[in-house]
């Protein structure tokens, strides 16, 4: 069982990494939160019917350099490895959050840490950067029991992904590190001060979109 259970954790990722390619798929936090709290609200949306300033808000929000690196900022790991209390969501990058959401679980640990590093630079390689941040953005977490991009501007908003506005995108982009309490829909002072943050740098992306947009 010692062996086993390492092997799965190593096999499985190895097989079903390129079959999302295709497939879209369902990670083990959807299936821990619907088996723990009962169903969830989750609809797949393709990559090109989110809209644009979403998806640059969450860039700048989440992975300041998604376009530049290759499933892990090094450097910005490196920055936070001595950081009294274990490793911090701010070397997280996208590929790292999409690993975890995918294959494992949420509490850190520098075990868990550990294990993202290696996915994420495989599902980087095997995606390429629009699968990736489709896949991202459509199994992230936005509030109990809600999972994607298209269910939470339903949810918060009443319109599509497609449809959000640059406030909208914003406000959604600064829940996504503590989705459970972050309402995009009745904002706290905090979350304004951040969403009016992200929105200025989305305006003034420019080539940093490069990966997704060309």
């Amino acid at each position: 069982m010692a062996v086993v259970v390492p092997a799965v954790l190593i096999l499985l990722p190895v097989v079903l990494v390129p079959i999302f390619r295709i497939v879209p798929p369902i990670g083990t936090h959807m299936i821990v939160t619907r088996l723990t709290e009962g169903p969830i609200d989750r609809d797949w949306v393709p990559f090109d019917d989110i809209a644009r300033v979403l998806v640059i808000s969450v860039m700048v929000s989440e992975d300041a350099r998604f376009c530049e690196h290759h499933g892990v900022d090094w450097g910005a790991l490196e920055a936070v490895i001595d950081t009294p209390g274990g490793p911090t969501r701010g070397a997280s990058t996208i590929a790292m959050q999409t690993a975890r959401n995918l294959f494992l679980w949420q509490a850190r640990s520098y075990v868990r840490k550990g294990l993202e590093i290696p996915l994420a630079l495989y599902g980087d390689f095997i995606w390429g950067k629009r699968r990736e941040m489709e896949i991202y953005l459509n199994i992230a977490q936005w509030g109990p029991e809600l999972f994607g991009i298209e269910a939470a501007a339903r949810h918060y908003f009443g319109r599509s992904a497609a449809d959000l506005t640059a406030r909208q995108a914003a406000l959604l982009a600064v829940a996504l590190p503590n989705p459970v309490h972050r309402n995009p829909s009745a904002p706290s002072a905090v979350m304004n001060r951040l969403a009016r943050t992200v929105e200025a740098r989305a305006r003034r992306a420019g080539a940093y979109i490069h990966c997704l947009y060309g």
